[in-house]
């Protein structure tokens, strides 16, 4: 399995890295999770732009789906549209609210480039990957996932505060995408985001075998986020997302 992180901003685009996107390619199936503002644009550097089989989004705020009426544009009206209809795994309010986002009538909505399905908490399959869901903490409904293949796993938070459910997600994964969007600080809030100290606290329990801290708000000085992450007892590999960043997973 091969991961590129397309965008690791946090809340909004930075001057590095569209909002949040991850792309997932295995057996020439290419798998978003979320598409976050400013992603489609950086997409478009790693593979072309029809090229994407199924997406993923892990709650319905703009720096985790906004992109998605972008693409609606580019599969709609594009030079060889209409395009094959993909499906896009999302919280049930997807059609309407993304239907809103861009400004149109709900009917047909953006359904005439994407076959919409409403997440839960379970298993689905995705192409050759087998996609874990789950309910994290945050203050919408809002999604973390494992996305399985050939024996190796990620596991990617979305948005959340402190999760038991992230951990179990994340047991045992080849690498752990978690947000780190606080500077750690006595009396976080919870149930919103996580520090750099809690994700590896998160990973350390998970016992994953590498993590990498995304979700990175601009407005943080970043190697504090990082520093914070030291402290947080996990003992494998900590590094900073970081756009265009490709990672290969495979069993030996």
């Amino acid at each position: 399995m091969k991961v590129t992180i397309v965008g690791c901003s946090g809340s909004f685009p930075g001057p590095d890295s569209p909002a949040s996107c991850y792309l997932l390619e295995a057996e020439g199936f290419r798998l978003l999770l979320d598409f976050g503002s400013g992603s489609l644009g950086a997409l478009q550097r790693h593979i072309g732009l029809y090229d994407v089989d199924a997406i993923c989004l892990s709650h319905l705020h703009a720096d985790h789906c906004l992109d998605l009426c972008g693409y609606h544009v580019a599969r709609t009206y594009g030079p060889a549209a209409p395009y094959p209809r993909i499906p896009v795994y999302a919280p049930a309010d997807a059609p309407r609210r993304m239907a809103a986002a861009y400004g149109m009538p709900e009917e047909p909505g953006m359904e005439t480039a994407f076959d919409f399905v409403p997440l839960a908490p379970g298993i689905f399959e995705a192409g050759p990957f087998t996609v874990a869901a789950g309910l994290v903490n945050h203050p919408v409904e809002a999604y973390g996932f494992r996305v399985m293949h050939g024996g190796t796993s990620v596991a990617y938070s979305g948005d959340t505060g402190e999760s038991a459910e992230l951990v179990k997600l994340a047991e045992g994964a080849d690498l752990l995408l978690c947000e780190a969007s606080f500077l750690d600080k006595p009396d976080l809030p919870t149930d919103l985001h996580l520090s750099g100290r809690q994700a590896a606290e998160h990973a350390a329990k998970a016992g994953v075998s590498r993590l990498v801290l995304t979700h990175l708000v601009p407005w943080n000085d970043q190697t504090r986020v990082l520093d914070d992450a030291t402290r947080g007892g996990y003992g494998g590999p900590i590094e900073l997302a970081r756009s265009g960043a490709v990672y290969e997973l495979a069993r030996g």
